[in-house]
């Protein structure tokens, strides 16, 4: 048994029915629902959701990702207007917009991305908006294209230290990651943001150096949580880390520089999102 395991409030079963519906009418998923996430009865009741656009298939295969691998269907150019639409339904103060990665497309998703932002301030101009983006190849019109949409907050999740990164995301690349972030701060003036999961087989000056890097590309938010394995054929968990370890290291973030992080055992890359 975990003696780390926490236990969380469990979500108002209506105001799940009722986001349920409403997805369902409008044909959209949630990472939210879609990973049976423990905090999203949290982040319902704040107003707070996290969309997942461009399809249910990755074109890559990460060892901790649950996400199905294959080719992607073309992309339904109705779902900007669909998400848009069911943000304001749902009356949505901050969302984040996420999806799978699609190196199969030309620009591997940027101006589906930049297509969601424009309908969500045409029809739901209060909402604040954040991209969870993929690191697009580090493609520059398509880093551009993403700039341009203008969003209030970008991030990329670095996932893992350096050293794990090429068996845990074997078609993505540490390096790559943060010249997407970097590019991302360099060429724009709102909040960037990144994401480590623990318990991977990481040492604590890994995480150290791995936060370092970040804070030199310039992220100022970053979000740490515990890495739990979503079936038997992913990347086991090699350590559960006890709520102490995620206090410390919030804090040796907070020194280093960071702006805000938030750290926790269920912290996921979009929690207190809005807050954050």
């Amino acid at each position: 048994m975990n003696p780390y395991k926490p236990r969380v409030k469990a979500p108002d079963p209506e105001a799940i029915k009722h986001i349920t519906k409403l997805l369902q009418t409008h044909a959209l998923t949630t990472v939210c629902e879609a990973s049976a996430c423990p905090n999203r009865g949290e982040c319902y009741a704040n107003q707070s959701a996290t969309f997942m656009i461009l399809g249910d298939t990755c074109t890559r295969a990460c060892r901790f990702c649950n996400i199905k691998t294959g080719v992607g269907v073309t992309p339904d150019e109705s779902e900007p207007q669909r998400l848009a639409e069911a943000i304001k339904a749902l009356n949505l103060r901050y969302v984040v917009i996420t999806s799978v990665d699609r190196d199969d497309m030309k620009d591997y998703g940027a101006t589906h991305f930049a297509a969601c932002v424009r309908a969500i301030r045409e029809i739901s101009p209060q909402t604040q908006i954040e991209l969870l983006t993929p690191d697009f190849r580090a493609d520059i019109q398509s880093l551009q294209t993403i700039i341009h949409a203008q969003p209030d907050k970008l991030a990329h999740n670095q996932e893992t230290i350096e050293r794990l990164s090429p068996s845990l995301r074997p078609q993505s690349n540490y390096h790559r990651s943060l010249e997407t972030l970097h590019f991302y701060a360099s060429h724009s003036s709102i909040p960037i943001k990144s994401s480590l999961m623990l318990g991977l087989g990481e040492s604590e000056d890994e995480i150290i150096l791995t936060m370092q890097d970040l804070l030199d590309v310039g992220v100022s938010q970053l979000t740490l949580g515990q890495y739990l394995q979503p079936s038997p054929k992913h990347h086991p968990v090699i350590k559960y880390h006890p709520k102490s370890t995620f206090e410390h290291l919030k804090t040796v973030a907070l020194q280093m520089g960071f702006e805000r992080v938030a750290s926790g055992i269920l912290v996921r890359s979009s929690y207190h999102a809005d807050t954050l």
